[in-house]
């Protein structure tokens, strides 16, 4: 009996409670604001592993012409994103000088390192002009801050490889009879999407004739605006807090955020807001 109780799942076993507190260390000496920096961006992992694990389910069910779960999911993405941005909030309350007392510990680290985010926007279409190593227009690379041969990388080389999530919407719509190029569904998923204007015909009869479908589109919008709504917040706390300093581990800071800002995930479903 005693060993089956020793066995019960608790709260504390179950979510791994001990072993998550365990994982906060500050590497300063007592500085109280470094713990909120800490376990702010521990925080961002943990949703960024949660839309990961959201947007791939979303993939299937959009390519198994399932709308009922397709519209569920990108409602719980674009909520979780919300809550991404809210988190801001929380660390907007540490000032640029308390920020200061720890940054030199952070040495070559960077927010640029956060494997699953670039992952994520792999996932929502963005490939890189020169494969894993270089953004032409940017001058960064999505995996360039990421150890060459290390796990991290190779997911987020795997997902440029793989369709983005445009491509499953067009799976979607080409399976509800749509007429999509079929070039479109050929094309090479490792190549960046341009916008189509005869896609773009396409996308209005759906708004006009197919409820369904495009209640879809608008939740892809409503992920893609969710998405600039995070960059851009992001790119205001990163100025607040550094001004226009390069980022920690070289990284090129608020000039390359800013750089980001308005880059639409789905440029057709945008430029038919004004055919309506």
């Amino acid at each position: 009996m005693t060993e089956q109780h020793d066995r019960a799942v608790t709260y504390i076993s179950y979510l791994k409670v001990d072993e998550l507190l365990e994982l906060q260390q500050p590497l300063s000496d007592g500085e109280h604001d470094e713990m909120l920096f800490i376990v702010i961006h521990q925080t961002y992992e943990l949703w960024f592993k949660q839309m990961l694990h959201e947007t791939a389910a979303l993939q299937t069910a959009l390519e198994a012409g399932d709308t009922h779960r397709a519209l569920a999911l990108l409602g719980r993405i674009r909520t979780i994103m919300k809550t991404c941005v809210a988190q801001i909030d929380v660390l907007e309350t540490m000032t640029p000088l308390q920020f200061q007392t720890f940054r030199g510990r952070l040495q070559s680290s960077s927010g640029f390192q956060s494997a699953q985010f670039r992952e994520f926007e792999a996932v929502l279409g963005r490939r890189d002009a020169a494969g894993a190593n270089a953004d032409k227009s940017s001058g960064m690379g999505m995996a360039e801050h990421l150890i060459p041969g290390s796990p991290a990388r190779a997911r987020v080389e795997a997902a440029m490889s793989r369709p983005a999530l445009w491509d499953s919407a067009l799976r979607y719509l080409a399976g509800r009879g749509h007429a999509v190029p079929q070039r479109l569904l050929d094309r090479d998923v490792s190549s960046a999407y341009a916008a189509d204007e005869e896609l773009q015909d396409v996308l209005l009869e759906v708004h006009r004739n197919d409820p369904d479908a495009a209640a879809v589109c608008e939740r892809l919008v409503d992920l893609d605006e969710g998405l600039q709504e995070w960059r851009y917040r992001h790119v205001k706390m990163v100025e607040r807090t550094i001004g226009r300093k390069m980022g920690t581990g070289g990284s090129p800071g608020v000039e390359y955020l800013a750089s980001t800002l308005f880059r639409s995930v789905f440029p057709d479903l945008w430029a038919i807001r004004s055919r309506f």
